[in-house]
C-alpha cells in the first residue's frame, strides 16, 4: 500500500504539472503581452503604464520562460494577485473556499445520505411501486438543469411563498451562518441535484450486488434482512461510488457555479464566474490549478476508499 501510495503520488505531480502547462497554454492564447497587460489594468490604461507592466512581469519574454516564473511562483504557494479585485488570488481563495463547504459540502453529504438508503430500497423492492416512483424523481431532477431547478425553488418558496429568501447571504463564513434561512435554497439546489446523481449509481450497484452467489448464501443461512443489507449489501455496492464520493473533492470549487451564480452565493464559483465575466486571468488560472489538484487528489482517495469497502482489493 505504501508503494502503492507513492506510485501514486508521482503520478499525480505529473498529471498536475500538465494541468498547468494546459492551463498557461490556453491563458496565453486568450491574452498574452499587450492584451493580457491592457485585460488586467484596465481600458484607460496608457501605453506607458502597458509597456511597464509587460517588462516588469516579462511578458515579453519567451513562452517558456513565462511558464518557468508561473511555475515557481505556484511551488511559493502564490496563486497570483488580481489587479480587478486588489487582493491576492490566495486571499479570495481563503475568504470563499470555507462558503463552499457550507454549500457544497452540506449539498454534497444531504444528498448521499438521502440517495444510499432510497438507492437501496429500490433495488430491494425492484419493479415495484416505489421504486418506479423514485426512478421516476431521480430521472426528473438529473434531467433537470441546476439552475432552473434553483429558480423552481425561487419561484415556489420565495416569490409565491415568501418562506425563505430568493438570495444566499452575503459576506465571510461566520457571517452567512448568522442568516440560516438564507442557506435553505441554495442547500437544497446542491442536495436534490446530487441525491439524482448518486441514486441512480447506487441502485444500480445494489441491484448487481443482489444478484451475488454471498447475498443468496446469507439469506439461505437465515441471517435477517437488515443484517444482509447492512453487512453484505450496503458495503459492497458503496465500493461502486467510491469513485465519485472522491472525485467530488472539486465539487468544492466547480458544482456550485451555476447555483451560485443563481442565488449570487459568495462562493468560489461565483468568483470564477465574475472573473471569466470580467478577464480577471489570474484568479481564472489560481482557481483552475487548484481544482486541478482537487481532482487528483479525490482520484487517489477514492482508490484508497476502494481498498477500506472491498478487502478483496490489494495494491500490491
Amino acid at each position: 500500500m505504501i508503494w502503492y501510495i507513492i506510485r501514486r503520488l508521482g503520478q499525480a505531480v505529473i498529471v498536475v504539472l500538465g494541468v498547468t502547462v494546459i492551463t498557461f497554454i490556453l491563458q496565453h492564447l486568450i491574452a498574452s503581452g499587450a492584451k493580457l497587460a491592457r485585460a488586467i489594468l484596465g481600458p484607460r490604461a496608457t501605453p506607458l503604464s502597458i509597456h511597464a507592466y509587460i517588462v516588469e512581469y516579462g511578458l515579453n519574454r519567451s513562452l517558456i520562460a513565462q511558464y518557468w516564473a508561473f511555475l515557481w511562483q505556484l511551488l511559493h504557494g502564490n496563486l497570483g494577485y488580481s489587479y480587478k479585485l486588489n487582493q491576492p488570488v490566495n486571499a479570495i481563495l481563503s475568504r470563499d473556499i470555507p462558503n463552499d463547504l457550507v454549500l457544497v459540502g452540506v449539498g454534497l453529504a444531504l444528498g448521499i445520505v438521502i440517495a444510499v438508503p432510497l438507492g437501496i430500497m429500490q433495488a430491494v423492492h425492484r419493479g415495484k411501486i416505489a421504486d418506479h416512483i423514485a426512478t421516476s424523481v431521480s430521472f426528473l431532477l438529473y434531467a433537470m438543469p441546476s439552475f432552473w431547478l434553483g429558480l423552481v425553488l425561487i419561484e415556489l418558496f420565495a416569490v409565491n411563498n415568501t418562506i425563505f429568501p430568493a438570495e444566499a447571504p452575503q459576506g465571510t463564513f461566520t457571517q452567512i451562518l448568522q442568516h440560516p434561512a438564507g442557506l435553505v435554497l441554495p442547500i437544497a439546489t446542491m442536495t436534490l441535484a446530487n441525491y439524482a446523481l448518486f441514486s441512480r449509481y447506487m441502485r444500480g450497484a445494489a441491484i448487481e450486488t443482489l444478484a451475488e452467489d454471498y447475498i443468496r448464501t446469507a439469506r439461505a443461512k437465515g441471517l435477517p434482512q437488515h443484517q444482509v443489507l447492512m453487512r453484505h449489501l450496503l458495503r459492497n455496492s458503496a465500493a461502486a461510488i467510491a469513485t465519485l464520493i472522491g472525485l467530488s473533492f472539486p465539487a468544492v470549487f466547480t458544482w456550485g457555479l451555476v447555483v451560485e451564480y443563481v442565488y449570487n452565493f459568495p462562493g468560489t464559483g461565483l468568483a470564477f464566474y465574475n472573473a471569466a465575466v470580467t478577464a480577471d486571468y489570474p484568479v481564472e488560472l489560481g482557481i483552475t490549478v487548484v481544482v486541478g489538484v482537487a481532482t487528483v487528489l479525490g482520484s487517489l482517495v477514492a482508490d484508497l476508499i476502494y481498498a477500506v469497502l472491498d478487502p478483496r482489493i490489494r495494491y500490491d
